[in-house]
């Protein structure tokens, strides 16, 4: 169990996409390196280099940031707030600077807060830094560590209780905790599509808040303390 204060901590959650809309657009140099990529990933027949393509979002060479949410905990006259600031922007350099940026300007005893963060988020926003060549906040300079040796929290983790081998996605741990699914509108699967073909970026921006505040929910019944009211989370 964590024993750090809740407003020493901030949730986030990162939306991603493929750096290109379909795989045919993608440079050619660049899909012969995702063609190695894809033959592990491939289970049938029907798969092939640019049916899979869609995936590469997840993987930070291929991929890019479209959304970073966060949200954090301040107590103020005796209130409770949750406080929700989202990093939107189509040129992932200039969203990165701006997360980054907000990273440097605060406490060093803060921090980072998401499911599946030591696997995904963290290294994630890490790796995306390094590759457009921007300063590397403090929070995120773990090169060489291995996920448990990362000093930041991950709902995975603490729900995992020790068990290495056992994922739970955050929707169902959101259901069996009494949570409200943040998954009502889209799922991850989906967010590639909503980008690259809808042009949606506050549909993605919506769903990526509502993680974050699922995220602190848990944190929260972790806790044993009451879940946010809607009346109490807020933007800034």
């Amino acid at each position: 169990m964590f024993t750090n204060p809740l407003d020493q901590i901030l949730c986030i959650d990162i939306e991603t996409a493929p750096q290109y809309p379909e795989y045919k657009q993608a440079p050619e140099e660049l899909q012969l390196l995702w063609n190695r990529k894809a033959e592990f990933l491939k289970r049938s027949e029907n798969d092939t280099h640019e049916t899979l393509y869609p995936r590469a979002g997840i993987y930070a060479e291929f991929g890019k940031i479209i959304c970073i949410s966060t949200g954090f905990i301040s107590y103020r006259d005796g209130q409770r707030q949750f406080r929700i600031k989202s990093f939107k922007d189509g040129d992932e350099r200039n969203l990165l600077a701006g997360f980054n940026e907000m990273l440097m300007r605060m406490n060093k005893n803060i921090l980072l807060c998401a499911h599946n963060g030591k696997e995904f988020d963290f290294p994630y926003i890490a790796r995306r830094t390094v590759i457009l060549g921007l300063p590397l906040p403090s929070q995120l300079n773990f090169a060489g560590r291995r996920p448990w040796e990362v000093p930041h929290i991950d709902t995975l983790d603490l729900w995992k209780f020790g068990d290495y081998k056992h994922y739970t996605p955050l929707n169902l741990l959101a259901y069996i905790l009494g949570i409200q699914s943040p998954k009502d509108d889209i799922d991850g699967s989906m967010v590639g599509d909503v980008y690259w073909k809808e042009s949606n970026l506050e549909r993605i921006v919506t769903y990526c808040q509502k993680d974050v505040i699922t995220v602190m929910q848990i944190l929260l019944r972790f806790k044993g303390e009451p879940l946010l009211r809607e009346e109490e989370i807020t933007n800034f």
